[in-house]
């Protein structure tokens, strides 16, 4: 604070202490010098033999104003002194004021601080308002005196106090706090990308390269040996990531986080920020859209012919990292064909759902047209059976060299074209152990046109490789 500005305040508390004083000499001339002056005057009236030398002093005028000042003076020192107290105490609070601690940062670690603490004053107004003006209001928790112990220290917080004539009190007033060894130790570095659903649905992020693959880490002994990760947190909400590109990211802050997530505050990483380069690329493919149903139709039915959007075969653009493109082959709707099946068609208007982790499809509703005819069946016998989920070191045999037949239910046009090379056959040998079994055979089937059913089990001999 400038010096004009304190002269300011100065010359403000003594023109409130002079209008104080003539306040007070208004009150004792009133209440005091004039009832003394009319006792006097009845004293002087009743003495008769005194009374000319009384009347002769009362009546200079400068000695009532003489024995005003002495009772103003008087007052003033009584009040000065708190003998006598003409104006009430107040109390207010400074909130959260920052708490400056002392120590030695680069060999200790302390924990149990308090970052803001509320300063308590209390007096008169003036003086709280000219403690709060001249104040810095440091709170400083001073532990340059204390050593490294397991055992917690109770340590008292200490406030500037800059006007003598009011009480503070800080709350808390002490904090409990323990004093560690700083330790230091390399950690390697991942990534995280945060706000990935705020970049262009196009694109997506096909490459990071961090500028440094280790930081050193420091911290207490206990504090390091929570740290699971250290993690660059990339923020992908970007103005700058419009297109397809490599773009170099610099102050990209790091993070040290434990077994369970949990941000770790009480470690210290160096450096704090890194640099980064992020590749970002439009990648996408066309798959089929596949229709699922749920339900049975009316017994002696079956559906003849499903088309989408008009076409027996229709395919949606889907967008996102190559990783999870390629490990989607269509796109699946739901249909209910419930009780359906008594000629005719139904049409269903359908909601297209991405998938998990598609960014982006290029169509989000579709017209589908199920068609109805009169159910046929057949039957083909299955030969070629594979299995899956066997573990890797077990091997299996089919020990009955018979066919297993299978029935093909549907329209008779659909029916007509499969085949025994058309069906995949299986069977699911997940926990099984070495031995002889009959297992059932399974069919993949993405034909809601067409249904199986199989009686007869499959045999097998399960043996060590």
């Amino acid at each position: 604070m400038n010096k004009k500005k304190i002269k300011k305040m100065k010359k403000r508390e003594k023109s409130k202490f002079l209008g104080l004083f003539k306040k007070l000499y208004q009150i004792l001339d009133k209440t005091i010098v004039t009832p003394i002056s009319r006792f006097i005057f009845n004293i002087s009236d009743r003495l008769k033999s005194n009374s000319n030398k009384i009347e002769k002093i009362l009546n200079r005028p400068n000695v009532l104003l003489y024995i005003s000042l002495i009772f103003a003076i008087g007052m003033f020192f009584l009040v000065d002194k708190e003998v006598i107290n003409l104006v009430e105490n107040e109390a207010e609070i400074i909130a959260n004021q920052p708490v400056t601690v002392l120590y030695n940062k680069e060999a200790y670690v302390v924990e149990g601080l308090v970052e803001n603490v509320d300063i308590i004053l209390t007096g008169n107004k003036s003086a709280i308002y000219l403690a709060k003006q001249l104040g810095d209001h440091e709170v400083v928790l001073d532990l340059t005196d204390y050593e490294p112990s397991d055992t917690p220290y109770r340590v008292k917080l200490t406030y500037n106090q800059t006007v003598d004539s009011i009480k503070y009190k800080i709350d808390p007033t002490y904090v409990t706090v323990t004093i560690k060894n700083k330790v230091s130790k390399l950690s390697s570095i991942s990534y995280e990308l945060l706000n990935e659903n705020k970049l262009n649905e196009k694109l997506s992020v096909e490459n990071v390269e961090l500028s440094k693959s280790e930081v050193v880490v420091k911290g207490s002994e206990d504090a390091l040996d929570q740290i699971a990760t250290v993690k660059a947190l990339i923020d992908l909400q970007n103005p700058d990531y419009t297109d397809a590109g490599t773009y170099e990211t610099d102050n990209i802050p790091l993070a040290a986080y434990d077994k369970d997530g949990n941000l770790l505050e009480n470690v210290e990483i160096v450096p704090s920020t890194i640099s980064a380069s992020i590749t970002l690329d439009t990648y996408k493919a066309s798959v089929p859209i596949k229709v699922l149903t749920t339900g049975s139709l009316v017994t002696g039915s079956a559906i003849s012919s499903i088309t989408i959007n008009g076409a027996n075969s229709y395919n949606v653009d889907i967008y996102g990292e190559k990783s999870v493109i390629d490990n989607i082959s269509s796109v699946p709707v739901t249909i209910d064909i419930s009780d359906l099946g008594n000629g005719g068609s139904k049409t269903y208007n359908v909601t297209v759902a991405k998938p998990n982790g598609v960014r982006y499809i290029s169509e989000t509703n579709a017209k589908i047209i199920v068609s109805f005819g009169e159910e046929k069946q057949k039957t083909l016998n299955i030969s070629a059976i594979s299995n899956k989920n066997l573990d890797d070191r077990l091997k299996v045999n089919l020990t009955d060299a018979n066919a297993i037949a299978v029935q093909v239910k549907g329209v008779q046009s659909v029916i007509d074209s499969i085949t025994e090379e058309n069906i995949s056959a299986y069977v699911d040998l997940a926990g099984y152990t070495p031995g002889d079994y009959e297992v059932e055979l399974k069919i993949d089937n993405d034909d809601p046109r067409v249904s199986y059913v199989i009686t007869n089990k499959v045999k097998i001999k399960i043996i060590d490789k």
